[in-house]
């Protein structure tokens, strides 16, 4: 090949130019110089290269499984005391590697001592601090938890109206060889992500496109499994132009009438209506550290306190933690969490929420449509406390405490009254809903119907009375005509201003 760059080459005198005014195009040259002499050897085979395999693991080694925790990762600051053991325990073990040192009796004391900080520090957490483990960035996301609990996830976009939202996901997935529905909130991982995602705020669109996929899973028979993690809609001014609160509100009402489970899944914070925009289920699970509110505890500090400091006296007002939620019937099971949070060992935490949905939607599997929209209405019926009644002068203490100090009766079903005269008010009432009841089922018009009276009702009769009844209002509208115009002519030898009949100035030119 050393040849070339002295003598042409017979045949291929261009090549031989192009090599002669640069360099780079020496390789054309060479290419035209092997297909002259007859090479069939592909011109673009690497050479073996000695110690490939060697070379190719060592690239790889460098995605191997993380043996320590990066040093990134948040820490709360109730948390710290538990770093620092950890830090110790690796420092045990350094310094026993170094030296030939056999300490395995103390770093086991060490871990025991880790293991029973971490157990009591997170058994007493306050609902100020399960409010910070709740908003902690390293926690499992929508998506997170999505990919590991399912055998196969295919992801859905768009509202049919242009829009995708990033802070909704939607999508179909598989658990078990049964086909779901997934819809959530999703956050972002660092500061990028979460402008991407809007920090897990969804806009309008993002609730249409929600609404989109749950008619898709009710047309097709698959369950809805939704994954809450938001504090709030967004409620910027483009929110509230393009219809926030209206597209909530259909959410709300067309959830109700899904004929397929609902099962929704508290991961993080739930706040507010946007919440609930997607979280108006059969059955409501919360993990063990997320928390979900009307308000979030700085709006409340700001409301009522007037200063967004009092948010810790805020936050155990408003009882968001789940132990309360589930006290209360808003929510109804909750999923545990690996010993310090889902953040700080996801991967235990993904099966235990698996197995919470599976538990839960093997008890509606076996339920029909009508059952399932009857079990849902039913849960939202009975939220919240309440007593009714009227009290004579307002003073409901004194009429509660009376009532709790009575003997009591009760009524021929069964409920309990203060006096038999309350007993037999309660029958009567009961029996008024189960005549309504009796009357709407016949399809009654009235509950009292018009007495006709007797005659009207053969055959002929309402005619003649009708035609009756027009005929004297034509015989009126005649008379009142004639009138009017004898009233409008003018009298002979009338002039202005002449006192009419009734004592009244008559105007001639009216």
């Amino acid at each position: 090949m050393q040849v070339l760059r002295n003598k042409p080459v017979v045949g291929d005198a261009a090549a031989t130019r192009r090599s002669a005014a640069c360099r780079p195009c020496r390789r054309y040259t060479r290419l035209a110089v092997s297909a002259s002499r007859g090479s069939h050897q592909p011109p673009d085979i690497p050479k073996e290269r000695e110690g490939g395999r060697e070379w190719l693991g060592t690239i790889l080694s460098r995605f191997g499984p993380v043996k320590d925790k990066a040093q990134t990762v948040t820490t709360l600051e109730f948390e710290k005391p538990l770093l620092e053991l950890e830090k110790r325990i690796k420092e045990v073990r350094k310094v026993a590697e170094e030296n030939g040192v056999d300490v395995t009796a103390s770093i086991a004391e060490l871990e025991g001592r880790a293991r029973q900080l971490r157990k009591e520090t997170y058994s007493r957490l306050t609902p100020v601090q399960r409010l910070q483990v709740a908003r902690h960035p390293n926690r499992p996301t929508c998506l997170d938890i999505i990919l590991n609990i399912t055998d196969k996830f295919v992801e859905l976009h768009g509202d049919r109206a242009g829009l995708d939202d990033p802070a909704i996901v939607c999508g179909i997935g598989s658990i078990n060889g049964t086909p779901f529905m997934m819809i959530g909130h999703q956050k972002g991982r660092n500061t990028k992500e979460n402008i991407r995602r809007n920090f897990g705020m969804p806009q309008p669109n993002g609730y249409r496109k929600a609404l989109r996929f749950m008619r898709h899973a009710d047309k097709f028979g698959l369950p809805i499994i939704t994954f809450v993690d938001t504090p709030g809609a967004y409620a910027g001014k483009t929110a509230e132009e393009l219809g926030q609160g209206e597209a909530i509100a259909y959410n709300l009402r067309e959830m109700f009438g899904l004929r397929v489970p609902i099962i929704s899944v508290v991961i993080g914070e739930g706040g507010s209506g946007g919440a609930l925009a997607i979280g108006c289920a059969n059955r409501n699970l919360i993990m063990e550290n997320a928390v979900y509110y009307v308000a979030s505890p700085e709006a409340c500090a700001a409301i009522l306190w007037k200063s967004r400091g009092a948010a810790g006296e805020a936050t155990e007002a408003l009882r968001i933690t789940s132990a309360e939620l589930v006290k209360f019937g808003v929510m109804d099971h909750i999923v545990p969490e690996p010993l310090g949070g889902a953040h700080s060992d996801p991967i235990s935490a993904f099966p235990m929420i698996k197995e919470s949905i599976m538990n839960v939607y093997a008890e509606y599997a076996v339920m029909s449509e009508n059952e399932i929209k009857l079990d849902r209405y039913a849960k939202f019926r009975k939220l919240g406390q309440f007593q009714e009644f009227v009290v004579k002068g307002g003073d409901w203490r004194s009429a509660i405490a009376e009532r709790q100090a009575a003997g009591g009766t009760t009524t021929k079903a069964g409920t309990w009254a203060v006096s038999e005269q309350e007993a037999r008010y309660i029958e009567q009432l009961v029996d008024a809903d189960e005549k309504w009841e009796k009357l709407l089922a016949e399809g009654a018009d009235w509950l009292n119907k018009p007495v006709q009276p007797p005659g009207l009702g053969r055959s002929g009769i309402m005619d003649v009375a009708v035609a009756s009844v027009e005929a004297r209002r034509r015989r009126q509208m005649q008379a009142g005509a004639a009138q009017r115009a004898t009233a409008a002519a003018p009298h002979p030898g009338a002039g202005a201003g002449t006192p009419s009949s009734n004592g009244a100035v008559v105007n001639a030119a009216f």
